[in-house]
């Protein structure tokens, strides 16, 4: 898969769409899983759903780093393409896939000061699950980032 895709999404919602403000917290992907389970298996999904979580808590992840503290938004919903799952936060900046490095010990940087500073990898995992995914611009601004999941 290439990498992400600008306005090819519409943010749509259907009657048992899944769309839920929540704070942009460390809580935030928990939660998104959490709400999402039933709703997967209700629409007997169950078979996409731990790539649909790990989507779901990467979009959110993103999200909580743009915008801390802030309100995000977060849909899980269905149409004839497939699920989408969707991360709104006020952030302007479009995601940006970085270049993979090979990860070996030599290449992270364990320091005190940077130990949690090796990321990076969240987009190109979102790529390699989705169908399609991408970003669209919020009219009232921010922006939507995107995945879709065939069943």
């Amino acid at each position: 898969m290439n990498s992400p895709r600008k306005d090819r999404a519409k943010m749509i919602t259907t009657p048992d769409c899944l769309l839920v403000p929540m704070l942009a917290s460390n809580a935030a992907p928990g939660l998104a899983r959490t709400l999402t389970r039933p709703r997967l298996d209700k629409w007997g999904y169950v078979h996409i759903s731990d790539d649909a979580f790990l989507i779901a808590s990467e979009l959110i992840t993103n999200a909580v780093a743009a915008t801390p503290g802030k309100e995000i938004r977060y849909q899980c919903s269905r149409d004839t393409a497939g699920v989408l799952i969707a991360v709104w936060d006020a952030s302007p900046t479009v995601p940006r896939v970085h270049p993979l490095i090979e990860l070996t010990l030599d290449t992270l940087d364990v320091s005190e000061e940077n130990w949690d500073d090796n990321g990076g990898r969240g987009l190109p995992i979102v790529t390699a699950l989705a169908t399609e995914c991408g970003h669209t611009p919020d009219p009232s601004g921010g922006k939507w980032v995107w995945a879709r999941l065939k069943p």
